[in-house]
C-alpha cells in the first residue's frame, strides 16, 4: 500500500512527493501533486461537463476553459492518469475525483454538498465519526472502462484507510432536469435505497423537488440508473430525501451516503483490507 506523508494542513493541500496509490498496467492512481496538475483536472472537468455533456458555463469559465469552484483549493484532487498517452504529464490525466474532508470543510466555510442538501443535521447525529465528501466525478470519454473505475475506487479506499474515514457522501447525478423523465430512477431510489433514521439527509426546502409515489417497474428503473449510482448502492450506500434541480449542470441530484461499515465485504475483499490488490 502506497504511504501518505502527513503535513501541516493549508488551503490548498499539495504533496509534489506523494506516491502512487496503485497501479494497471500503463494507468495508475495518485492525488495532485501540483498547482498545474489540478489545473489539468479543472480542464477535464470542464470538457466532460461543459463541452460533452448539458452543463452552461460561465463567462469566465468558458474563457479558462476550466470548471473550477471556490472549493477547489480546499481539496485534494484524485487523478488517474495513463503514462503512456503523452509525453506531457498534464494531457495524461483521464480521470478525476475531487476529495473533501470534514477538517478541510472547516476552513472553508462547509462542503458543497450543503448548497443543495441539509447535511448539518446528520453530521451532528455522528459526533467523532470522520467525513468524506466525493464530488466533480468525470473520465475521459474513451477511458469509461473497469480499469479507470476499480483505479478511481482504489485510490478512495486508499484515502479512506489513511484519513480513518467513517462516512463517504456527495451529490450523485442523473442527467436532465425534466422529472417527468427521471420518474422511474427517482421513484426507485425514494423506495428501494432510502435512508434509515440515523442517516437520514433531505434536500433543502427552497431547493427540493417532490419524488411521486412507487416504483411501477424496478427492473428497469435500476437499468437507467448511472453506473456510478448504481456502484454507490451495490457498495451499501443510502439515498437522502428529495432531489435538487441544478439547472447550471443539466442534471437533477440526489444525496448518497456510505458509512464505511456499510461497505459490501466483497468490494473489500476485491480491493484488500490495506488497499493493496492494485497497489503500487
Amino acid at each position: 500500500m502506497a504511504s501518505f506523508v502527513p503535513m501541516p494542513r493549508q488551503a490548498m493541500s499539495i504533496d509534489p512527493t506523494m506516491g502512487v496509490l496503485g497501479r494497471l498496467g500503463g494507468m495508475e492512481v495518485r492525488l495532485a501533486r501540483s498547482r498545474e496538475e489540478i489545473k489539468a483536472a479543472q480542464q477535464l472537468r470542464y470538457h466532460v461537463f461543459y463541452e460533452e455533456m448539458a452543463a452552461q458555463p460561465s463567462a469566465l469559465q468558458r474563457m479558462t476553459r476550466r470548471d473550477k469552484d471556490g472549493f477547489d483549493r480546499y481539496c485534494d484532487h484524485l487523478l488517474v492518469i495513463d503514462t503512456q498517452k503523452s509525453a506531457v504529464l498534464t494531457e495524461q490525466i483521464v480521470g478525476t475525483y475531487r476529495l473533501m474532508r470534514d477538517t478541510s470543510a472547516a476552513l472553508a466555510g462547509g462542503f458543497y454538498t450543503a448548497s443543495e442538501f441539509d447535511i448539518g443535521p446528520m453530521i451532528l447525529r455522528h459526533p467523532g465519526k470522520r467525513f468524506l465528501e466525493l464530488g466533480r466525478s468525470c473520465v475521459l470519454k474513451d477511458y469509461r472502462g473497469k480499469r479507470t473505475v476499480e483505479l478511481l475506487w482504489q485510490g478512495i479506499w486508499a484515502y479512506v484507510l489513511h484519513h480513518k474515514v467513517d462516512v463517504l457522501f456527495g451529490c450523485a447525478s442523473l442527467s436532465g432536469t425534466e422529472l417527468s423523465t427521471l420518474t422511474l430512477p427517482l421513484t426507485f431510489l425514494a423506495n428501494h435505497a432510502k435512508a434509515p433514521d440515523e442517516w437520514r439527509v433531505a434536500a433543502l426546502p427552497h431547493r427540493s423537488v417532490v419524488i411521486p409515489g412507487e416504483c411501477p417497474d424496478p427492473k428497469r428503473a435500476l437499468a437507467q440508473l448511472p453506473p456510478l449510482l448504481k456502484g454507490y448502492l451495490r457498495l451499501g450506500g443510502y439515498i437522502g430525501e428529495g432531489a435538487v434541480v441544478d439547472y447550471q449542470f443539466g442534471t437533477t441530484d440526489v444525496l448518497v451516503v456510505l458509512p464505511v461499515e456499510n461497505i459490501n465485504p466483497r468490494y473489500i475483499g476485491h480491493y484488500g483490507a490495506d488497499a493493496g490488490r492494485f497497489a503500487a
